[in-house]
């Protein structure tokens, strides 16, 4: 922690606080609370997982839409701080509100999933846009890789605290019942994420931006409009972007349906809940290490790495069938899966221009939110066609693939040079 300063580990701790949300809401407690509520109502495994599946393609489409536009209003003086509040607030919100809503009302709860989820990712857009404030670009890798670190730390703890709560109250050690419990853990998770946050929002403030003028929101679509225009100049960005938006793809719905996944198998919550926190136990070291190997190697190399694993954990889940499978699959997971995002995030912040990073970060944001689709639907339309949830994940291999192939054509940063003198290599 004494490495890094005190608005480099402001910022870090928002990822200790919200990635509460990812592990609870996102991959473990909810998904398994949502699918238990589904099954009693007399929806189908495949259904229930397919539901899921559509919904996370609703939410990422709304933020893939809004994300370049609220992005490029970001940009100027004092905006961006704003624009972060704003979907915080939404996101912690409806997480809480999760709590009250009754097991038995498996829709509803989809769409307070809906909002929870629009205010956590685009939270997310505003904070990993605020890495050109709080850093230089030669510490970008460590500091990111620093904050999925702390991040994957800081959320086993509230993990730790719902786990123990809804298994003692599956032997009935404490007079709750478990759905009682998932919703006390969906309580935790707001309260862990706000807390957390307040660092964020007393240091961290935004450096690099665009003077305000008049009519502010006309200007912002002018200069989304330039932006697209002179999208030719910007070729190593472009073709980063295309490469991240088919292998950030795959590694979003492993993480988004995993526990879905692991249900279809006949695993119970129980096992499930253990695998995934000692999944993020293991992960928070091999983030840290994926920063320091790509200050060794390069970011682009760790990222190749990165994908080659994950294309052997969609090979691997095709054959799953047993616990100990499920245990292997979750730690192949933890070895890359906060060094691929950490690296991502790093190295699209040396590509940008600092004053217009919220604008090309929405684009970032719309390239992933738009694969969020892809991913989802994917496993949700394979899965329904054959009956068969280890066919759809098997399925994001071409994916990665895909991703793999088209990165390699990026030209690489020299001595962390800006976008400009990039773009024409």
């Amino acid at each position: 922690m004494k490495k890094f300063s005190k608005e480099e580990k402001s910022w870090a701790l928002y990822d200790w606080g919200s990635s509460a949300y990812t592990i609870i809401i996102t991959t473990a407690v909810f998904p398994i609370y949502y699918k238990a509520s589904a099954t009693e109502a007399g929806v189908s495994l495949a259904d229930s997982t397919a539901y899921l599946g559509y919904t996370i393609a609703i939410f990422t489409f709304i933020l893939a839409m809004i994300g370049p536009v609220l992005g490029t209003i970001a940009d100027y003086e004092g905006m961006k701080k704003r624009f972060f509040l704003g979907f915080f607030l939404l996101g912690t919100f409806s997480t809480a509100l999760l709590a009250f809503v009754p097991s038995e009302n498996w829709l509803l709860m989809l769409i307070c999933y809906i909002f929870a989820a629009l205010g956590a990712t685009g939270a997310n857009l505003f904070y990993d846009a605020f890495i050109v404030d709080v850093t230089t670009e030669k510490r970008m890798n460590s500091v990111s890789a620093f904050g999925y670190g702390l991040g994957y730390i800081g959320s086993t703890i509230p993990f730790i605290i719902s786990i123990a709560i809804i298994l003692l109250a599956q032997n009935n050690v404490i007079p709750i019942s478990t759905t009682i419990a998932s919703r006390v853990a969906f309580l935790i998770t707001a309260i862990w994420w706000v807390s957390f946050s307040l660092p964020m929002f007393r240091h961290v403030k935004q450096i690099h931006y665009i003077k305000r003028e008049p009519r502010l929101v006309r200007q912002s679509f002018k200069r989304l409009g330039k932006t697209l225009r002179e999208i030719r100049q910007y070729r190593a960005l472009v073709l980063f972007l295309i490469a991240y938006f088919f292998y950030i793809d795959g590694v979003g719905t492993i993480i988004a349906l995993s526990t879905a996944y692991g249900t279809d198998l006949g695993l119970d919550a129980s096992s499930l809940l253990i695998v995934l926190f000692v999944t993020q136990v293991v992960a928070a070291p091999f983030a840290i290490l994926y920063g320091r190997l790509a200050n060794r190697f390069t970011g682009k190399k760790m990222l190749y790495v990165g994908i080659c694993v994950y294309i052997v954990i969609c090979v691997y889940a095709f054959f799953l069938e047993t616990i100990t499978d499920f245990w292997i699959l979750a730690m192949l997971v933890a070895t890359s899966q906060g060094g691929i995002q950490a690296l991502s995030r790093s190295y699209f912040g040396k590509l940008v221009p600092k004053e217009n990073s919220n604008e090309f970060f929405g684009f970032y944001n719309i390239f992933g939110k738009f694969a969020a689709i892809l991913g989802p639907l994917l496993v949700a339309i394979t899965s329904q066609m054959t009956g068969k949830s280890n066919m759809g994940v098997f399925s994001l291999v071409i994916l990665f693939v895909i991703g793999l192939i088209v990165l390699s054509r990026v030209p690489e940063p020299k001595s962390h040079e800006s976008i400009d003198k990039v773009s024409s290599v």
